[in-house]
Order: C-alpha cells, then structure tokens, then sequence
C-alpha cells in the first residue's frame, strides 16, 4: 500500500522547532501491521518524555532520518489499516504508545486476544510497558465513551497508582507528609487521589498562585500551598517529596528548608522542563528518579499478573468516576485537528500557558 505518512517532528536541542515532515510509508513487509492513528493526547506527560528523552530512551520509540530531530511519543488509539499478520484485522482498534504521526508500521509479536506487542527491531530493549497495544473489543476496561479520558489520564494515573504504592510499600520512609509539586498535574493530583485514601498521611500540594484555586476546588490535598509560600511550611515534620515538576529552585528550596527532615525525595517528571538543570548538591537525601515500569515489575513479581490489573482497573474506574462527576467535573476536553492545532498545542504546553482542567486530545 503505497501512501505518505505525516510526521510532527521537534528538534532535540530546542523543543520549540518543530514543523510537519511528508515522507514514504514503505511497503509492508510479511508479519507486519500498519495503523492509522486516529487520535492522541498532548499533557505534560509528554513534555516530560521530550525532556528526557535522551536520559530515558523515549527518542527512539519513534526514530526518524534526521538524527536531531524527535518524534514525542504519545498515548493514543489507531485503526489497523493493513494487516499481514495473523491474528489481527484490518478495522480493529488498539490503544497503545503513539508518534505523533498520520501512521505507524509495527511488527507484532506475542499476539494474544488481549493484544500484541511491538517487536521491531529498534524497539528491542526498550520497556515492554511502551511496546503493548491493546485490542478495544476485548479490553474489559475500555470504553468507548471515555476515550478520551483514557489517553489523557490513564498512562498518569498508572504511575500516580504506582508512586502510591511505592511510597506505602516503605512505609512513607518514616513521614506521615508528602508533598506533591506542580500539584495541579494530572499526574499529580491522581497520586493526591490515591494518597488521600490512606489513613494518617498528609497530603500537600504545591502550586503556583494561579491555579491554587483549581488545586484547593480538588478537594484531594489535605492543603494546598503556593510556590511562594513554600518556606511556611513546618519544617521539622518528617516528609516525602514528590517532584512532578523538575523545577531545580523549587527543589532545591524544598531541600533546603526541610533538610534532613525529608526523608525521601523522589524525582518524576519535568513539567517546568526549561528550569532543570544539572545535578547539585543539597541538604537531605539524594533525589531519585522514579521510574514506574520498574515499580510495575515489582509488583506483578508479589502480585501476578491478574491481581496487578484487578487492582489497577478497580483504581482507575473510582478515579475516573471522580474526575468525571458531572457534578464538579476535574476534566474539560479540547480538540484540535490538523498541524496548526497540533503546533499550538504543543507550544502553549511547552510555555505553560495550558489550563489545569484543559485536556487536549489531537488528530492530523
């Protein structure tokens, strides 16, 4: 099937150059599927891969000719539109990890009812969690009508299931207080959702003065606090720090106000990616990357497989029943189609001009 797939592509170095690359679909080869993706979600989320995406391998998803140049990966659902491989049929969904592209040509292995993963060669070695796509019509957790909730929230909500369950599982690190940056994050505010259902934890959220009103209205953070107002937070309480947003001054006035009183910093994501910056050394513990695939691991090794997704599917439908109350909605969903629409958003993302409550879902 002779067709131009349509890239968006970001240079490396400087994340605000971007533009829209036309270029060849290949021919299929025997075993192998193309997708025509149909929709995907824009977050911080992604803003996070792009900004690690050397440090973490999240450029070589999607690898392109131009080797400073990127594709972002995104979470999304896509249609097959060829198939040569047994086992699955043209017109079936999947939801899975995305370029953001017209199309994707994927190598399937282990295919199962539930799915396949992809086993392109230059996907070799990356984390399995990134190469599943799953099969719509036999996912007991899709629905069609929350697509896009489910692109928007549930790749965050997976690892706000697991920071929870990390920070439990050592036992808060001796705190009873954790404290969320950028708490207005989906991420964020999901690992609020779950840390709130725990008996004697604090949970505070810091945020900036704009969104201190849409953080409190959550309803999910024992209180909310403004960047500015970090220092008048008690400082000789034991507490776990959750760094969401990458931000080095935020971090380091976090170690340095609480010093030897935090007993655990944990580094996850960069929605404040252009305020990184290289490692320093600071009062109190070392800050860790945490990385969720290694937590997912873990925990299918106690739990099974079986008992891992029971209790991730049973989390994720209260939070979504939350976020969804037609009540006090936590969610609004913008659209945008073609590569203006995507450019803007992407832009407004990287300059953090993006409502907390916006979620973007985008299509070519």
């Amino acid at each position: 099937m002779a067709m131009d797939v349509r890239r968006f592509e970001v240079s490396k170095a400087n994340l605000r150059k971007t533009g829209v690359v036309d270029a060849p679909l290949p021919e299929l080869a025997d075993g192998q599927v193309l997708f025509a993706i149909d929709s995907f979600a824009f977050t911080s989320n992604n803003v996070t891969y792009a900004a690690f995406g050397d440090a973490m391998q999240y450029w070589q998803f999607f690898p392109v000719d131009d080797p400073a140049q990127g594709q972002i990966p995104v979470w999304g659902f896509a249609d097959v539109a060829e198939s040569r491989c047994p086992g699955i049929a043209p017109g079936e969904r999947f939801y899975g990890y995305f370029p953001m592209a017209t199309h994707l040509v994927v190598s399937p292995i282990r295919v199962a009812p539930s799915g396949f993963f992809d086993g392109a060669a230059h996907r070799q070695g990356l984390h399995a969690v990134y190469n599943q796509y799953t099969r719509c019509s036999t996912d007991p957790a899709y629905e069609h009508r929350f697509e896009a909730e489910q692109m928007l929230l549930k790749p965050l909500f997976i690892t706000s299931f697991l920071l929870d369950d990390f920070v439990a599982d050592n036992d808060f690190f001796g705190a009873r207080s954790v404290l969320l940056s950028s708490a207005s994050s989906k991420t964020a505010y999901g690992t609020a959702f779950m840390l709130a259902q725990r008996p004697g934890i604090e949970v505070i959220g810091l945020t900036s003065e704009a969104n201190l009103a849409f953080v409190e209205g959550l309803g999910c953070y024992s209180r909310v606090v403004s960047y500015a107002a970090l220092e008048s937070i008690a400082q000789a309480v034991p507490r776990v720090y959750v760094d969401m947003s990458g931000n080095a001054d935020v971090r380091g006035r976090v170690h340095r106000h609480f010093g030897d009183a935090l007993k655990y910093s944990c580094a996850v994501g960069g929605t404040h990616w252009e305020a990184m910056q290289a490692r320093m050394e600071l009062p109190g513990p070392k800050p860790t990357l945490f990385f969720a695939p290694a937590q997912i691991k873990k925990r299918v090794a106690d739990w099974g497989g079986a008992e891992f997704q029971q209790k991730t599917a049973a989390a994720w439908r209260a939070f979504i029943a939350r976020v969804t109350d037609p009540a006090q909605p936590w969610l609004t969903v913008e659209r945008g189609r073609g590569p203006e629409a995507i450019s803007r958003t992407v832009h407004a993302m990287l300059d953090g001009k993006v409502a907390p409550q916006d979620g973007h879902i985008l299509s070519f």
